[in-house]
């Protein structure tokens, strides 16, 4: 049985309520026995437990750490600062050397 992550868990509830389930204190939980009461629903189908944004620590299915890759993707490889003023002043030497080369190699 699944558990959800929801911005806006109550509204989350009350359109599962609407659908027909069954949440809330004194609804029996005989999979999601780690729901909150007050965050769980009986399905015909099944259980659902729907927690907020700030009770994903509390959940029993998904840790924070498998958010970490979607929270914090690895980022694209970019240059520094650092590493920026190096590429731009070894592009400029290098241009200075070939300038200097073709002057050199030309008869003049």
């Amino acid at each position: 049985m699944p558990e959800q992550i929801s911005k806006y868990p109550e509204v989350t509830i009350a359109v599962l309520k609407g659908a027909g389930g069954r949440c809330g204190e004194g609804v029996e939980q005989k999979i999601l026995t780690a729901c909150p009461p007050e965050r769980f629903c009986s399905m015909p189908t099944g259980e659902i437990c729907v927690y907020g944004l700030a009770e994903i620590p509390k959940m029993t299915q998904i840790k924070t750490a498998d958010l970490q890759p979607i929270v914090h993707p690895p980022a694209e490889r970019s240059f520094g600062g650092t590493e920026a003023a190096a590429l731009g002043a070894t592009l400029v030497v290098g241009f200075i050397v070939g300038r200097l080369a073709g002057s050199v190699a030309r008869p003049g």
